[in-house]
């Protein structure tokens, strides 16, 4: 590397330590705080997408379903799995939105370019290795999402299902969800990046809440329509042990077959009303919080 290029990766990405510590924690603060605050919906997702496993029939609304898991389970329920997402928010948030500046700032060196697609590709990449390394989270929340009793903590989930399942199990899904958080990642980053530059070259919004409120608006709305599939079938990886009636799934591939033969096209989307009200006030949420923090610790903005 040339020390012009070198100089220049300095000016993008700050190399101190205290500059990396305020980054990933900033990015796993704001991450965190959307996550406390959507997660009742996080969990009527999941069961909404474990409704009818391997048959076509009527859906039970998101509205109906929350009352009858109140009324049924009461209101605790609806924060089943919130320490796992939590203490997964902090990692897998911090890493996936931590990852993307110094991934785009080396996608921009090795190619001396800044479009769309370095940023795509630098999305995808820090969404799917804070995939890999949060998986045993994902699985033990949504676990958890799916018990009526809430009788065992979540370390004891954890110890029990590797040894009844093996620890490969921690590992359920990690295709899919390594695919989805790609997605996600690449579609939520990207989209939210180049919405505040064309908003700030089209119109006179500039740097501040407004254009962030904006930006992440629009980032959720295309990060839920391009990753509702995958999370259904992430979500059916991970609880394969509840929906043994309908057979193992081989991989991702294979389940969203089994889905689309067995409930049709619109089995893909079960829990995509739910995943949207979720994930669009959460993308707002994160987006916001987080420049508002790395304002705060002497960042500059996403």
């Amino acid at each position: 590397m040339s020390n012009s290029s070198a100089g220049s990766m300095k000016a993008k990405w700050g190399v101190s330590s205290s500059d990396a510590f305020y980054h990933f924690s900033t990015s796993g603060m704001s991450v965190a705080t959307a996550t406390g605050i959507t997660h009742p919906l996080d969990v009527l997702k999941v069961r909404l997408q474990m409704q009818l496993v391997g048959q076509r029939g009527p859906l039970t609304g998101m509205g109906k379903l929350s009352m009858q898991v109140v009324k049924s389970e009461g209101l605790r329920a609806l924060y089943l799995g919130l320490t796992p997402a939590l203490m997964r928010s902090v990692l897998y948030g911090g890493l996936r939105l931590g990852l993307y500046e110094p991934s785009k700032c080396v996608c921009e060196l090795a190619f001396e370019s800044r479009n769309v697609l370095m940023k795509i590709a630098s999305g995808a990449f820090s969404g799917a290795v804070a995939t890999a390394l949060t998986n045993p989270m994902e699985v033990l929340k949504v676990r958890l999402q799916m018990r009526r009793t809430n009788t065992h903590g979540s370390i004891q989930v954890l110890q029990k299902i590797a040894s009844d399942e093996g620890i490969a199990a921690l590992w359920k899904g990690v295709g899919p969800a390594m695919t989805r958080a790609a997605a996600l990642t690449a579609s939520q980053l990207a989209t939210y990046d180049e919405s505040k530059q064309m908003l700030m070259k089209w119109t006179s919004v500039q740097e501040g809440f407004f254009l962030h409120l904006i930006a992440s608006t629009i980032a959720g709305t295309v990060s839920t329509i391009m990753t509702a599939p995958v999370d259904m079938v992430k979500t059916r990886l991970m609880l394969q042990q509840q929906s043994q009636r309908v057979g193992s799934y081989k991989n991702g591939f294979h389940c969203a077959y089994q889905v689309l033969q067995t409930e049709g096209p619109r089995g893909l989307y079960k829990g995509a009303l739910a995943m949207f009200a979720r994930l669009g006030p959460q993308t707002t949420i994160t987006f916001i919080v987080c420049e508002q923090l790395r304002g705060l610790a002497g960042l500059k903005a996403l």
